[in-house]
């Protein structure tokens, strides 16, 4: 797993190492070399430098580019003071004859092959300077190859939000990856993130990238002496008149045995039960009592529905009422597996005092999206896009729970190590795709026996099923059980990767 680092971190790690004896400008030219040996460079060269470290960066890949004889050019914003460091850059190349010129407009960028986004660095907030906007737009439009240092100009450092931002196809990070690298609106801007290590060490503890690497445990292939048993039985409960497919497709993630379950009970309100017996086969049916297509809550029911099952996935298209919170109290005060609650279940897991789902006895993964986890959390959306990674960090520890935030980076945390799972695609936002993650979801958890990696490998299997299906039908014709589709073949993936 590779490091990612808060704006905050990074500020203090950058900081340290200062301290530690490491000046400004030694570190930035730590960070041009490596920059410099990271990318193919394409001549003509522009590199377009802002204010403080970030234009110093631009400046001294300029000069490490201009001593390895690479045809490059410096264009120099001017919106306000320098750092130390650039200006020691500056006088530098004009004392060994770097081209360096004032950015002066569009037109500056003509002819260029390969053009360096430098303007703005990790600590911009908000909406860029107006100082900054011509460049920004410029660099867009240039036609050119595109590389950004260490952040695009505009994309904020931790929320990957931008309203202006350069798009870059590769964008290299410097010192560690930061989460707005991979949240929120990061990937529409950034078309690929590398890192480079110039020896700083993080300050506080950073969240960690899942990469395929990490994955070998959980795919490791099955004993032949083993029987179903060995890999836990699920019970699924959702389902409702209006929402019938959403137990159906967690039912075939995990009720058809493809993420790995053992044995799966698939409930449902009885009225419900005709329709879902052509999607079962493997799994079993149990029929709950119910009132025109949607559950009633029997406490013997429910008790022996999950009786002797490892896990269970509540809330899939269940519907919102008295009996949905009375369900979820009882699992939450009596069930003693691993309880996924997610879509409706989550609307009425946000109607508890916080007291009551901190006292939960099951081990519990919660697996919000940005407006369920803000009604979670009492605050508003943007909250979630601006500040997300840590919110749901600081809620996982709160309440005990293991926060599974959902997007096109899925955060996973239990509050003390804290997960970014960065994969998926445009073509998994359509309906059903949360109910097909419960689905996966349940089988892991069921049959790994840490929990928190069963959650960011079902995350990651997901996603990467999400990846195969929508290169094969494409973005706008997927559908969610295309992804249920590929599970298979992304299980196989890793296998090779892993073997």
């Amino acid at each position: 797993m590779k490091n990612v680092l808060s704006r905050e971190n990074m500020r203090l790690s950058d900081q340290a190492a200062v301290a530690g004896g490491c000046d400004e400008v030694a570190l930035v030219w730590r960070a041009a070399e490596a920059i410099a040996d990271a990318v193919r460079w394409v001549e003509p060269v522009a590199i377009v430098c802002g204010k403080g470290n970030n234009g110093a960066d631009g400046l001294a890949l300029a000069l490490v580019l201009h001593r390895r004889k690479v045809a490059v050019t410096a264009l120099s914003v001017v919106m306000g003071p320098n750092s130390a460091a650039r200006h020691h850059y500056y006088g530098v190349c004009l004392a060994e004859g770097v081209d360096v010129r004032v950015f002066s407009g569009a037109n500056d960028l003509d002819g260029f092959a390969t053009v360096v986004d430098c303007v703005l660095g990790i600590g911009a907030k908000g909406a860029p300077r107006l100082q900054a906007v011509p460049s920004i737009e410029a660099i867009n439009r240039c036609g050119a190859y595109v590389v950004s240092v260490d952040i695009n100009s505009g994309l904020d450092a931790d929320s990957g939000m931008a309203t202006l931002a350069v798009h870059s196809r590769l964008t290299v990070s410097v010192g560690g990856f930061k989460t707005g690298h991979f949240v929120n609106m990061a990937k529409d801007f950034a078309d690929e993130v590398i890192n480079v290590d110039i020896g700083i060490e993080p300050v506080q503890k950073p969240y960690r990238l899942v990469e395929p690497q990490d994955l070998a445990a959980e795919v490791e292939p099955r004993k032949r002496f083993c029987n179903k048993g060995d890999f836990g039985y699920v019970a699924l409960i959702g389902g409702s008149l209006p929402y019938s497919g959403a137990i159906r497709l967690a039912a075939m993630a995990a009720g058809a045995m493809r993420a790995g379950a053992g044995v799966v009970k698939i409930a449902a309100p009885a009225e419900l039960c005709p329709l879902l017996v052509p999607q079962v086969l493997e799994s079993t049916l149990f029929p709950l009592a119910q009132e025109d297509g949607h559950l009633l809550f029997v406490e013997d029911e429910f008790a022996r529905l999950v009786a002797n099952t490892r896990c269970v996935a509540f809330g899939m298209g269940v519907g919102v009422g008295a009996h949905t919170t009375a369900a979820l109290r009882y699992l939450l005060a009596n069930y003693e597996g691993r309880l996924i609650v997610d879509a409706d279940g989550l609307t009425a897991l946000a109607a508890l005092p916080e007291e009551e789902v901190r006292r939960h006895r099951p081990a519990l993964v919660l697996t919000p999206h940005a407006k369920e986890f803000a009604r979670l959390v009492g605050c508003t959306i943007d909250d979630v896009l601006s500040d997300g990674v840590a919110m749901a960090e600081a809620y996982a520890r709160r309440t005990g729970a293991v926060v599974l935030l959902k997007g096109p980076t899925t955060v996973v945390s239990d509050g003390n190590d804290t997960y970014l799972v960065s994969v998926g695609g445009a073509g998994m936002a359509t309906a059903g795709s949360g109910d097909v993650l419960s689905g996966i979801l349940a089988a892991t958890c069921a049959y790994r026996e840490a929990l928190v990696p069963a959650v960011y490998y079902a995350a990651y299997l997901n996603g990467r099923a999400g990846e195969l299906a929508e290169a094969e039908v494409g973005d706008v014709s997927m559908i969610a059980s295309d992804t249920v589709r590929m599970i298979p073949a992304a299980i196989a993936e890793l296998r090779r990767i892993n073997g």
